[in-house]
């Protein structure tokens, strides 16, 4: 006599059928970070436009837009990026404000 594979059994059920079940690995989206611009008295307007259509791509509207909210409200958002990117840009604004002598800040926040 023969012996025969047995399926195996799903528990409960009486039937020997296997149940398979497949997981779809989830993916998680990565933190993202604000970069923001703080006010000063001293960093000229048309610096700070330069700076938001240089590292930022904004366009001379939108970047004197911003730069006013930054003129009137003390801080404004520039963009928001994962950490490695929000941090080059901090990186690269501060070192252009101080290679022209501004005392401009830059900072990231987690969103």
């Amino acid at each position: 006599m023969r012996a025969m594979a047995r399926e195996p059994r799903a528990p409960g059920d009486g039937t020997g059928a296997a149940v398979i079940t497949k997981t779809k690995p989830q993916t998680k989206r990565p933190p993202v970070y604000r970069v923001l611009l703080l006010n000063d008295d001293y960093t000229p307007m048309d610096f700070v436009v330069e700076v938001l259509e240089r590292f930022f791509n904004k366009d001379r509207e939108e970047a004197t837009h911003i730069m006013l909210h930054v003129h009137h409200n003390g801080v404004g958002e520039c963009g928001v990026y994962t950490y490695e990117v929000a941090e080059t840009k901090v990186t690269q604004v501060m070192d252009f404000a101080r290679k022209h002598q501004h005392p401009l800040q830059c900072v990231m926040e987690k969103k």
